[in-house]
């Protein structure tokens, strides 16, 4: 995993807080209300109703279009309606209801009205036309069973009109049928107080409520409203945010025409199964009058009076209706609003809201989480997982509403986005800069791998120069000179470039960098650019399986039967390596005077007639990862110092009893030889010369040694004379 800087992770923390902080911020709250409305959708969808509608505390009596259809209110104005609703009212009152309140306002009064008819005033041949309504609302409101509705509009209100008032006793049953729609329109909470001259007055919803359940409504000092020992949740203050069900079902709803029908029956025990103990609400349930939208918005159904009928057959076009349970429009009748404010109340299931702060916490975690992945992942898995995150917090939003809490969708998904776009964006133009650099550099010349790897260190290279720790792997293949010799330039070609490829895998692959070619000869370098702590183990590692991976080329045909053999030397220290050149050019590589002694014991190899041969700095850095011989202290060419070289066996635990055994005897020979007892290291050495060259070359030298014996100043180093 990609190590990052504390710049980095500053500043994609500073992206996420300032996108998390930015998308809840009140301005916001044009458009989060959605969040409300999409949840309110999926949670329908996704569990159906959350309440049996039977059981709804709040009923409606709908002045529907089929009471506008129907005899004796066809073709009449809604003035004279008012004997028709008095019945309805009694009879609803009688059966048992809790309270009764009008969510319709009847403004003006045929009593008063100066109509003219003919020659004489209609409203001198009409008086008393009222007077069967007004009994009736005073009757209820003598047992606190009815409450009339209001618009309050500045300082000319839509009211009642005055003998209404008087009949329910003037402001004492009258309450606000305001709604509450935010900025973009829809109605998602409803007021639960308003100020009547000078004084908090409960809305109909919590008038309704309050009455139903035999208690007063309590305004707090701190601004919260409690129904008896119910705290109304309020994220805005003194109001309560709506909790819809969906569908068209959710408030059971009563035909006026088909109640006024029933009244004229003396049907009472209708009355009292259907409204006993309900809280009862008149309204109008019209195609075009009245209608809002609201949270419900996504997850309407086709409206209609649709519960048990007493006296009329359901028209046709409604049985119809009943039967499509698809959406039909966004808008809903005012009367449910309020219907389903009181079944909230009533329920004890006002939608809680998690507040300012709640939102900004929920959009600062979507906002963090995010920025980590867009930190972490490419941009296109960072983008699929926004999105992952944002409907996981869509599903769990949606079992939330279940269970009457209304999450914050909208903001927090932008303020995912937002963070996720940042945090690219950031990536681009600084925090993958310089990989972008690295990779460019050094695509050419060194394995996908190895650049990860580099990336991944703690202190990628400084593309200047610095001084590294390293391993330096020198390979030349032997005679080539006289094998080219013998090849058109097109084999040559040929044959190069498949060697070449071959031993580089073999060094990418074992995390080395190939420095450069010098014709057949490789020079690679471990432990840059890419940090490497195992640096020598590795190039060890590559070095035996370059001689192996020969071994097994020289058996292809693209060889022509050139039994190649190479020679490789290793070396360990401290080198420069960075971009050295001239102003116009330079090239990635490393000097010091470990590269040049990996150099000469490459070629001190074909004194010895080995193939790899390691200095013992290389061989200490390696541990116990391998087995090794020891095959001379040497001086080379260009140091004073002598130099103890070593020839790696094989890995540990796979050498051969026959290696064992030659080792054995070599180290036997070369501790004779170096306690001057020259003759019995000649035999030692003689011994195992006939299949182990560097044995052969010892024997000789005990030989001469034996017969010209050195000095007393001599010592067992061997100084190589040239390269």
């Amino acid at each position: 995993m990609k190590r990052w800087r504390k710049r980095d992770l500053f500043a994609v923390a500073l992206i996420a807080l300032v996108c998390g902080l930015v998308f809840a911020l009140p301005a916001l709250d044009r458009v989060s209300g959605i969040s409300l409305d999409l949840l309110t959708a999926l949670r329908w969808h996704a569990f159906g109703p959350r309440h049996d509608p039977a059981s709804a505390p709040a009923v409606v009596v709908a002045i529907d279009e089929e009471t506008f259809r129907t005899a004796p209110l066809a073709g009449s104005p809604t003035l004279t309606w008012t004997r028709e609703i008095g019945k309805v009212l009694t009879a609803v009152v009688d059966g048992g209801a809790a309270v009764v309140g009008f969510d319709i306002v009847f403004p003006a009064s045929i009593e008063q009205s100066e109509i003219p008819l003919g020659e004489e005033p209609l409203g001198s041949r009409l008086r008393g036309f009222d007077r069967d309504f007004l009994r009736a609302l005073a009757l209820a409101a003598r047992n606190d069973k009815v409450v009339l509705g209001e618009v309050l509009h500045g300082e000319r209100p839509v009211r009642p009109a005055a003998g209404q008032r008087i009949a329910v006793g003037q402001q004492k049953n009258i309450r606000a049928l305001n709604t509450h729609a935010d900025a973009d329109d829809v109605v998602r909470r409803l007021p639960l107080w308003f100020t009547v001259g000078g004084k908090p007055l409960p809305s109909m919803a919590l008038e309704l409520a309050a009455r139903a359940r035999g208690v007063a409504p309590v305004l707090e000092a701190d601004g919260t409203t409690r129904l008896g020992d119910y705290r109304i949740p309020s994220a805005v203050e003194r109001t309560q945010t709506l909790a819809f069900d969906g569908g068209a079902d959710d408030v059971p709803t009563f035909s006026f025409a088909d109640l006024r029908a029933c009244a004229d029956k003396g049907d009472a025990e209708f009355f009292r199964k259907t409204f006993a103990g309900k809280a009862v609400l008149f309204g109008t349930l019209l195609d075009i009058e009245d209608r809002k939208l609201t949270s419900k918005r996504f997850a309407t159904g086709l409206e209609g009076a649709r519960a048990p009928r007493c006296a009329l057959p359901a028209p046709a076009a409604d049985r119809t209706a009943a039967d499509d349970d698809g959406p039909t429009r966004r808008s809903i009748s005012g009367v449910y609003i309020h219907a389903t404010a009181v079944n909230d109340l009533l329920r004890g299931d006002v939608l809680r809201e998690p507040g300012r702060l709640g939102i900004a916490a929920i959009a600062l975690a979507m906002a963090g989480l995010a920025a980590t992945g867009a930190l972490l992942v490419g941009p296109g898995v960072a983008t699929l997982v926004t999105l992952g995150l944002i409907a996981a917090l869509t599903a769990t939003g949606t079992v939330a509403l279940q269970h009457g809490l209304a999450l914050p969708l909208v903001g927090p998904a932008l303020a995912a986005l937002a963070a996720t776009a940042g945090t690219i964006g950031w990536r681009l133009v600084a925090a993958d800069r310089e990989e972008r650099f690295l990779r460019k550099s050094f695509a050419l010349y060194l394995s996908p791998r190895v650049i990860d790897r580099m990336l991944e260190a703690d202190e990628p290279p400084a593309l200047g120069g610095e001084m590294r720790d390293v391993t330096v792997f020198f390979s030349d293949i032997a005679g080539f000179s006289s094998i080219a010799e013998t090849m058109t330039p097109a084999a040559l070609v040929a044959w190069m470039n498949a060697y070449l490829s071959e031993m580089t895998d073999i060094v990418e692959g074992c995390g080395g960098y190939v420095d450069k070619y010098i014709g057949d000869s490789i020079v690679a370098v471990f432990g840059a650019p890419a940090n490497d702590p195992d640096h020598a183990r590795n190039a060890v590692m590559a070095a035996l399986r370059c001689r192996e991976r020969l071994a097994a080329l020289n058996e292809t045909a693209i060889f022509q039967g050139h039994h190649l053999a190479h020679r490789i030397g290793l070396n360990s220290g401290e080198a420069l390596v960075g971009n050295i050149g001239s102003r116009r050019r330079f090239n990635y590589t490393v000097m010091s005077d470990a590269v040049n002694l990996a150099s000469r014991l490459e070629g001190a190899n074909k004194y010895f007639g080995t193939s790899i041969m390691a200095s013992e700095t290389t061989v200490g850095r390696t541990g116990d990862a391998f087995a090794w011989r020891e095959l001379d202290a040497i001086r080379v060419k260009g140091r004073v110092q002598p130099v103890k070289i070593f020839e790696p066996i094989a890995e540990a635990g796979h050498v051969t009893p026959a290696q064992a055994d030659c080792a054995a005897a070599y180290a036997a020979g070369l501790a004779l030889f170096r306690a001057r007892d020259f003759s019995a290291a000649a035999a030692a050495f003689g011994r195992i010369a006939a299949v182990d060259p560097p044995a052969a070359l010892f024997a000789r030298r005990a030989e001469a040694l034996v017969k010209d014996p050195p000095g007393p100043d001599w010592e067992p180093v061997f100084t190589l004379e040239g390269k």
